[in-house]
Order: C-alpha cells, then sequence, then structure tokens
C-alpha cells in the first residue's frame, strides 16, 4: 500500500514492471497538475496504477529537465515552498527536481527515498509533498542588440511558459539591454505581460546583472512564497554596475531560484560574449536552478514549456534543524537519493544550502 505521505500519478492501468514505471508525455505538456502523466510505450498512451508509481518523463527531443532547490525556514509546515524564516518551527524546506541519465523529470517518488543532511548531519524529514502550488514569477528579457534576430521567437517563448504555468502564478517582467527597465508590475493575467512584449525592440549594450539584481529586489513585493525568475539572454554583461560577485552573494541570500534560457552562439566576437554561458550558469546554479540552452531556436517555445512544468513537478522536504544559532552562517544541504531497485542512477537537483538568520 502506498505510503501516506507520498506522490501519488494518475490511476489507470496494472504497472508491467512492479510498483515502478516509465513514463512519457505523448502530448506536449498537461496543463492541470503534474501528476497525471501518460506510459512511456511506444506508440501507446496509457494512464497508470495510482498506487506508488515511479514516472520518468520524456520529453520530444531538446532539453528536458531542470534542477532547482531553495532551503527555507518556514512557520507552516504544510505549505509546500514556503520561503521564509520563523525560529518558531526551524523548518527547513527544500524544493528540488530528480532526473534519470537522459535528463528526464522523474516523479512518484516517495518520502523515504530521501536522505538529508545539513553540515553533514542527518535530518529527519518531518514533511514530503509534491503540490503544485502557485509561484511569483519574474521574466527577464534580454533585449540587446544582440538578441535582434531571435526577438520574435524570445516573445514566443515566454508566452508558452506562461501558457503551460500554473494559472494561479503572477508575474512581473523586466527588460533589458543598456539597463534594466520594468515592463510590467505583478499581475495574474498572461495578456497584461503579452501586451508589454508585442512592441519590443532590441538594441543597444547589456546589463544582465543589474537585471537580474534588480529582479531579486522585486520579488521581495512577491505574494506567494516560492519566487522564481526566468532569464533569458544570449550571452555576457558588458555594461552593469553590479559584478558577478556581488549578483551571486545577492542570489545565495535571496531564496529566489533563477532558470536560465540561454541563445549562445557558436561563435562569438568578445570575451564578455564569450563568458556568458559559464556566468548565467553559474548563477542558476547558486540558486538551485538550472541554465537550459537553447541549440536551435525554433526549441524555444519548447523548452519554455518544459521549464514551466519542472517548476510546477518538484518536490518539497521538510525538515526541523537541530541548530538554532542565529548567526547568519551558510549551512550547507545534501540530499542523498535511495533509489527503487530497477531504476537507472537518478540525479538530485538542489540548492547547496542556505544562510541562518541574523535574528
Amino acid at each position: 500500500m502506498a505510503s501516506p505521505v507520498g506522490c501519488e500519478p494518475a490511476a489507470g492501468a496494472s504497472p508491467p514492471f512492479g510498483r515502478f514505471r516509465v513514463h512519457t508525455w505523448l502530448f506536449p505538456f498537461l496543463s492541470l497538475t503534474a501528476a497525471w502523466l501518460l506510459l512511456v510505450r511506444p506508440g501507446l498512451g496509457q494512464q497508470i496504477d495510482p498506487l506508488n508509481q515511479i514516472q520518468i518523463e520524456s520529453h520530444p527531443p531538446a532539453m528536458s529537465a531542470r534542477a532547482g532547490a531553495t532551503p527555507t525556514l518556514s512557520t507552516d509546515a504544510s505549505l509546500p515552498g514556503a520561503a521564509h524564516f520563523s525560529i518558531d518551527t526551524n523548518l527547513v524546506l527544500i524544493p528540488l527536481t530528480v532526473t534519470d541519465p537522459m535528463d528526464r523529470l522523474v516523479t512518484g517518488l516517495e518520502k523515504q527515498n530521501f536522505r538529508v543532511y545539513e553540515n553533514n548531519h542527518p535530518q529527519t524529514i518531518r514533511s514530503f509533498s509534491c503540490d503544485d502550488a502557485p509561484v511569483s514569477i519574474g521574466i527577464i528579457l534580454d533585449l540587446s542588440g544582440s538578441m535582434d534576430d531571435k526577438v520574435i521567437r524570445e516573445k514566443d517563448a515566454i508566452l508558452q511558459f506562461m501558457k503551460t504555468s500554473n494559472p494561479r502564478d503572477e508575474y512581473f517582467l523586466i527588460g533589458f539591454n543598456d539597463r534594466p527597465v520594468l515592463l510590467t508590475d505583478f499581475t495574474s493575467s498572461i495578456s497584461d505581460v503579452e501586451s508589454q512584449i508585442t512592441n519590443i525592440q532590441p538594441g543597444h549594450r547589456t546589463a544582465l546583472l543589474d537585471a537580474i539584481y534588480m529582479g531579486l529586489q522585486k520579488m521581495k513585493q512577491a505574494k506567494y512564497q516560492r519566487k522564481v525568475l526566468l532569464v533569458v539572454s544570449d550571452g555576457g554583461d558588458n555594461n552593469s554596475r553590479y559584478t558577478a560577485n556581488e549578483v551571486r552573494n545577492a542570489v545565495r541570500e535571496s531564496y529566489v531560484q533563477i532558470f536560465g534560457m540561454g541563445i549562445f552562439d557558436a561563435t562569438v566576437a568578445t570575451i564578455e560574449e564569450q563568458n556568458g554561458p559559464l556566468l548565467l550558469n553559474e548563477i542558476a546554479k547558486d540558486s538551485g536552478g538550472r541554465l537550459y540552452r537553447v541549440e536551435n531556436l525554433s526549441e524555444m517555445s519548447d523548452i519554455a514549456s518544459r521549464i514551466s512544468e519542472a517548476i510546477r513537478t518538484e518536490y518539497v522536504l521538510g525538515y526541523k534543524t537541530n541548530d538554532l544559532k542565529m548567526n547568519g552562517k551558510w549551512r550547507k544541504v545534501r540530499v542523498k537519493l535511495l533509489p527503487p531497485p530497477g531504476l537507472p542512477d537518478l540525479t538530485v537537483h538542489a540548492r547547496s544550502g542556505y544562510y541562518a538568520p541574523l535574528q
């Protein structure tokens, strides 16, 4: 019988490989919940048994998975993805995703499949969920001159991302070239964002770091506890006043996950452009997010949908830390996976730690 804390897939046919099943999406993405997935079998779509199944979601060509985890202290263990500190409960929440060797999302794992360590000390998992909770999302668009031939695909990808997100999500939109500008304040209306991106025109230089920093500051006004920045850019920074180290420090302190959609040219002219992929990848990893590389512009909308779906299928593990010191120091968090028998090697994507509160 399934554990009461397990993340249960949809009901349907009995599993052919015991308790676990490998799945694929035969449609681009399902719009309501990642728990309703389709069976992987060539040429056949079939729903699965609801009891304790493992699903590996195989996507169409291109990239398919993301990482992400935002460890936090929360006042309410029942809120998946809560992202604030409270010394009353000392509950640290860790959103994360799991992928297989082909970089496909794996869902259907249960509490007993995970172990959590803080500063190398084992922790007891007190809560476990995989609910599709609403998210506050900041979209950061590169509108520099180098995006001139990519801006149409960029607009389409953003709209696809929003259409496949949780309907309750809220968004703001920042565009940047020489400097970042808030184009749309927090809204749950896709049409509000669409009206702003319809007529944008690229030009000038690239203040990528300033735009990310602005997005982190804007997130302080977010309605939801889970917070995400989606950064779409094609290269490095050449016009910001904030340094990479300053922004990376701000990212680690913010508990905002960052996902990058990198549209990198095979040949680039400047040092900044050459360093662009590395810079965006490091910032995303610092946040517990991930960089998705766009190899072909025609794949952008598909990759945007995958990022959206990955955000909706996070596991959230909660544990009560026994370290009550409010010293502001970095605490290393490691999540170890104990996969069920018969599955290939799986990878956990999670943030590597959090800063203890100062008071």
